[in-house]
């Protein structure tokens, strides 16, 4: 599927000398997976020129909630020593699962960058075209970028409480079915089974195929079986914020561009002894 969202592989090898398109390996390890030493796959192989983008590193370290959105000035400090410059059309890439990707997408969005892009099928599609890889760290001259948030794009726990009481926005919720409906333990220790009353599962795995996302009919498709109204303000969640971002992209593609997400998502919400759980426990 090709939309503004997305560039396709022969699109980037034939922009591979343009200083105005930098490259961003965003790929990171999901829950249960921590064993993996990401930042050491990067350096074993990542697209020509890309820096790593380390989700996991960029978050805000202050916070016991994982990857939460880090302050503006500690975010642009991180780009400016990547080398990563906030007006150039930046493209980000992920193993090719589009599971990270959106996130980093989605931070940089939020962070004031007008033009970024994912590269449609992510390292495993580049692979699959049996096109180079670079070994290394990337080392690219200090970036300019400017510290500044869409603050309204991020919800907090009052928000989302209020939202879910009120029935003022739907919750979406993009973890797999078993964990929404309390069949499945999540991956994270310490957290409740089950989900936030009222929401709706959109499993993030189910918009995807190969690395993109599915057609718009498919993905209207999906939304409309799940009952999501795309006239409706809406809240996406997930595990830690990551996967919530699938979503966002998916129904930006649809032409859904208020969608705002919860960041701390079912890792505080699931550790509350003190909010309502569905279904009830």
């Amino acid at each position: 599927m090709s939309t503004s969202y997305f560039v396709a592989a022969d699109w980037l090898t034939e922009h591979a000398n343009d200083p105005e398109v930098q490259l961003l390996d965003a790929r990171m390890a999901p829950p249960g997976q921590e064993h993996r030493d990401v930042p050491a796959e990067y350096r074993a192989g990542h697209l020509p020129g890309a820096v790593f983008f380390d989700i996991e590193a960029l978050s805000d370290h202050t916070s016991s909630l994982p990857h939460m959105m880090p302050r503006p000035e500690s975010f642009a400090v991180a780009m400016r020593e990547l080398g990563i410059s906030r007006d150039k059309h930046l493209v980000v890439y992920d193993e090719g699962n589009l599971f990270s990707a959106p996130r980093a997408w989605w931070m940089l969005k939020t962070f004031g960058v007008e033009n970024v892009s994912i590269l449609a099928g992510g390292l495993a599609g580049w692979q699959r075209a049996e096109l180079p890889l670079q070994q290394g760290n990337v080392d690219l001259p200090e970036g300019d970028f400017d510290p500044s948030i869409d603050a309204s794009a991020i919800r907090r726990l009052t928000d989302v409480l209020l939202a879910s009481h009120e029935q003022t926005a739907q919750i979406i919720d993009a973890r797999p079915a078993p964990r929404f409906n309390a069949e499945a333990d999540e991956p994270r220790p310490g957290l409740k089974r089950g989900h936030i009353p009222g929401a709706r599962n959109v499993p993030w795995g189910d918009l995807v195929f190969n690395g993109e996302l599915k057609t718009a009919d498919e993905l209207r498709e999906i939304f409309a079986r799940q009952g999501v109204d795309l006239h409706q303000p809406t809240i996406t969640s997930c595990g830690s914020g990551v996967t919530a971002c699938v979503v966002i992209l998916a129904l930006a593609t649809l032409g859904k561009t208020d969608v705002t997400l919860y960041d701390g998502a079912w890792s505080e919400w699931g550790a509350r002894d003190d909010l309502p759980i569905e279904p009830a426990h």
